[in-house]
């Protein structure tokens, strides 16, 4: 039983404790059911069907969808949702990552269910078989694209688990974090015939390499030497420590250390491939110093952010429980959060700090219009 519907309507401690327990049940196996009272009802949220085996997974993807989009939109001209999407494989459903603003975790599940790799060669050979295939596929990967095949290596464990993520604040000892699957794989479709290119579109987890790993240190060599389409997505989200909490993000050395690694490998490739990572300003706890001390820190190693945010409340995640609420529903201590239009608009600056007017690490002056942030950063993808 979980607090009522109009006790949450009165009581945002009462919203945040229901979020919390919510949270617990829904990352792990488990058969037990939510109920809440509303009004002079009761809902019921039963447990969740079983994760997909892989036979299962396989079965849905082995069905004969054309590819195309819904033939309402045919007189509408190019989606570039879809122009985007058109010629990439899903190797998996799921994510282990945790993250605070994420809502993966709600709709496809913690635990990882993957295709076999008959499976995915299979749709690879369709791909290729398209009239208007060019020889690229664009994307191999999944909501984080290094998870294909990892999960527990005794699923025991993992029945008994509550964590939300498996690998903040540290990795899961438990964690089969091996790439090893991945590197087959991905030569296996690299050398399909009709393939001349295969990238990674989706981001990556850097915070699953272990460079000790022969299997990791080969991923990246070969994600670099043939993956890379010239920009490779990572989301650090945020320099500060303070924030990053929050997030349930690693800590930036982390960062780093891959960023040191890429340019090593890329080098040796002969490549000159950039990094792109993905910030956040204005999420829970960060405050106008966390994003100025974030401006300093890309300032001193030169990386001039493109792929940026304003923190947008998503359902159904912590981030947007402690927005509205006010307080982290675990430790029910108080959370800063930007709110109005000028605190945001302040925070969203000092990703900008190499564009001219430049004024103490702030990006644009005070003074400059909202339009022109917007100008700057209202491109696809951003």
């Amino acid at each position: 039983m979980i607090y009522s519907h109009e006790t949450c309507l009165d009581d945002k401690l009462a919203f945040a404790k229901n979020f919390s327990t919510l949270e617990t049940i829904s990352n792990k196996f488990s058969d037990e059911r939510i109920i809440q009272e509303v009004a002079d009802k009761r809902l019921v949220v039963n447990p969740p069907y079983p994760y997909l085996t892989e036979n299962e997974l396989d079965t849905i993807y082995n069905l004969p969808f054309t590819r195309l989009p819904h033939p309402k939109y045919i007189k509408k001209g190019a989606i570039p949702a879809y122009e985007m999407i058109k010629f990439s494989i899903n190797t998996h459903r799921g994510c282990f990552g945790g993250c605070s603003f994420c809502t993966i975790a709600a709709h496809q599940g913690k635990f990882i269910s993957s295709r076999s790799e008959a499976s995915i060669l299979n749709e690879v050979k369709i791909l290729t078989e398209m009239s208007d295939f060019k020889g690229h596929i664009s994307d191999l990967g999944g909501p984080s694209a290094n998870m294909y095949r990892m999960k527990g290596k005794d699923e025991s464990v993992c029945a008994k688990c509550s964590r939300y993520s498996c690998i903040y604040p540290k990795v899961c000892v438990n964690l089969n974090a091996s790439h090893e699957a991945m590197n087959k794989l991905y030569q296996k479709v690299r050398e399909s015939a009709g393939v001349k290119m295969v990238t990674i579109g989706s981001g990556i987890r850097y915070d699953l390499f272990d460079y000790s790993k022969r299997d990791v240190r080969e991923y990246i060599e070969n994600l670099i030497r043939y993956h890379v389409s010239g920009r490779l997505k990572v989301a650090p989200e945020h320099t500060e420590d303070d924030v990053l909490v929050m997030m349930r993000k690693p800590s930036f050395s982390l960062f780093d250390e891959f960023y040191r690694v890429f340019m090593s490998e890329n080098k040796k490739a002969g490549k000159n491939q950039q990094l792109i990572p993905y910030f956040i300003s204005s999420h829970p706890a960060s405050e106008i110093k966390h994003m100025q001390n974030l401006a300093n820190r890309l300032k001193s190693i030169g990386l001039r952010p493109e792929q940026v945010q304003d923190f947008t409340p998503t359902p159904m995640t912590l981030s947007n429980v402690i927005f509205y609420t006010g307080i982290d529903p675990y430790t029910l201590k108080p959370i800063f959060t930007a709110r109005n239009k000028e605190e945001k608009l302040q925070q969203k600056e000092n990703f900008f700090w190499y564009k001219k007017n430049e004024s103490n690490n702030t990006g644009y002056k005070r003074n400059e219009s909202q339009a022109n942030v917007k100008k700057f950063t209202g491109r696809k993808g951003k």
